[in-house]
């Protein structure tokens, strides 16, 4: 079981106003909340956002270097997928690979894709 994982963002502001909304759809509560931080939790496993100080600001975040490609999360339902996907769009979230959309993993793979304020791709795919 994943314990946690600890994010850095560009502004924690915007990372919030993401990531919370979000998170509390797929039934994550805020676990923690400082200064510089925040973090949610769903059963044992936390995800932290941490503001990335302004001396590590200069070479931004890139999916396809080393490091973290994306995070997936599990929907409920494919119905719960279509239910973020509009209101993704409602909030001005572009929804990647929209021309294969919600199949762009495969035909038997229902999924939302789409990219957090610092561009981590983020996936959300109903289960079976």
């Amino acid at each position: 079981m994943l314990h946690h994982v600890e994010l850095y963002v560009s502004d924690l502001k915007k990372s919030t106003e993401f990531w919370g909304w979000l998170l509390e759809e797929l039934g994550y509560e805020l676990y923690q909340e400082w200064e510089s931080g925040r973090s949610w939790k769903y059963g044992e496993t936390y995800l932290v956002f941490v503001q990335t100080e302004d001396a590590y600001l200069d070479i931004p975040y890139h999916r396809k270097r080393t490091g973290l490609n994306h995070l997936a999360f599990h929907a409920d339902s494919r119905e719960q997928v279509d239910e973020l996907t509009e209101k993704l769009k409602d909030k001005g979230v572009t929804i990647l690979y929209e021309d294969k959309h919600p199949f762009a993993g495969g035909e038997d793979y229902y999924a939302v894709f789409m990219e957090d304020p610092d561009r981590i791709k983020v996936e959300i795919v109903a289960r079976k």
